[in-house]
């Protein structure tokens, strides 16, 4: 299985190389330059030449037409191991984290607090699909694409109201791979959407605490409620390794 990674990454890296392996499989790792796409030769021959050496191809890159265009040409199944659109192997992990913390997931809330990009995307897509409210409060000029917001989610500019009876309060970081130019920005908008205890307060006494990382501590989440006893972020990290073999293994039957 080729596990191609154009951006660095630790948990989609680990996970996938460890959970090919243990399935049973061979997980062949490849840089972006350690492919023939960075001297010119095209995505769709790329994807006719992998297709008769391995079962998958998991790609996590800097374009989402590379994904779309991998699997248009490709023989075997394609995972978006992330794209600046789209991170649904996280959203299953934590989906997978919800459900073993409350039972089930029809009806829960979601607070979704901070900036609308890929993880909130794939959040709203996959959480509205299997029965969960996503509410996703951001600053106005932050707001996800709204081709990627479903009926039935929530948008708001106020964290507070998200965050009210919320069984799960869900942040990222302000400055994703490649806003670095817009860090001073981004940072002076997000600053009133802390994930804090205050914030915390207004959701439910059992609500959990939940962030893809890496994480920042004092910028979009506290320390405190990072490393709190109402933290399930480690799970969702641990959560990747199963969620993904049980997609392998789905795509593979």
């Amino acid at each position: 299985m080729v596990l191609f990674f154009e951006i660095p990454s630790t948990r989609t890296r680990l996970s996938f190389h460890v959970g090919v392996a243990q399935l049973g499989g061979e997980p062949v790792v490849l840089r972006g330059e350690e492919l023939q796409l960075a001297r010119g030769e095209s995505v769709g021959d790329t994807a006719l030449v992998l297709s008769r050496y391995v079962s998958a191809i998991v790609a996590r890159v800097s374009d989402h037409g590379l994904v779309e265009e991998l699997a248009e040409h490709s023989d075997v199944p394609v995972v978006n191991a992330l794209t600046p659109l789209h991170h649904p192997c996280q959203a299953l992990a934590d989906l997978l984290t919800l459900r073993e913390r409350f039972g089930e997931l029809e009806g829960l809330r979601l607070a979704y607090v901070g900036d609308g990009n890929n993880v909130c995307n794939s959040l709203m897509l996959l959480g509205s699909a299997v029965g969960v409210k996503v509410v996703v409060a951001t600053p106005p000029e932050l707001r996800p694409d709204q081709r990627f917001v479903p009926d039935g989610v929530e948008l708001t500019n106020d964290p507070a109201a998200a965050a009210t009876g919320a069984h799960a309060l869900y942040t990222d970081v302000w400055v994703s791979m490649g806003d670095e130019a817009e860090g001073a920005e981004r940072r002076r908008l997000l600053a009133p959407y802390q994930l804090n205890a205050t914030l915390l307060e207004r959701a439910r006494e059992d609500a959990i605490v939940m962030h893809c990382l890496p994480a920042h501590p004092g910028e979009e989440i506290t320390a405190e409620l990072l490393y709190g006893e109402r933290s399930a972020v480690w799970d969702q990290a641990e959560n990747r390794l199963h969620a993904q073999k049980a997609l392998l293994e789905r795509l593979l039957e």
